[in-house]
């Protein structure tokens, strides 16, 4: 069964820095994961950067993420792929946000948004021919 979580629970409402709960990916066949993003408010002037860190035991996290998504403004759905194939050492993982608002001092910044992951199935290193034929 692929696995399916949440990095950032849906409808989360931030208004500083922060950082998600780690979750455990061990158990993840093809270590590969659709992150879906969606913003659901916000306020004007401000931005949102969501990052994933990767760790190789919950606890120390490194200074660079494995993944960083787009800046996001507005409202809206953003995706991207998280590819953990090539980095073993990493059996957790965790979100990290950044708040920026420039502008007019008030009101405080906010967004409120959620993060899921969902682990892409293997996919076949080939077709058999029996298939082709009958497609």
């Amino acid at each position: 069964m692929p696995m399916e979580f949440d990095l950032v629970s849906a409808g989360t409402r931030v208004e500083e820095n922060g950082d998600g709960a780690a979750v455990d990916v061990s158990g993840s066949a093809t270590r590969t994961f659709l992150c879906t993003m969606l913003i659901t408010d916000q306020i004007e002037q401000e931005s949102l950067d969501v990052s994933i860190f990767g760790s190789p035991d919950g606890t120390s996290w490194p200074a660079k993420p494995i993944l960083k998504l787009p800046q996001r403004f507005y409202r809206g759905e953003t995706r991207a792929v998280l590819e953990l194939t090539l980095r073993p050492e990493f059996r957790f993982i965790r979100a990290h946000w950044d708040l920026n608002r420039w502008g007019r001092v008030a009101p405080e910044k906010m967004f409120v948004f959620g993060l899921r992951l969902a682990e892409v199935p293997a996919m076949p290193s080939r077709v058999p021919a029996e298939k082709l034929a009958a497609g």
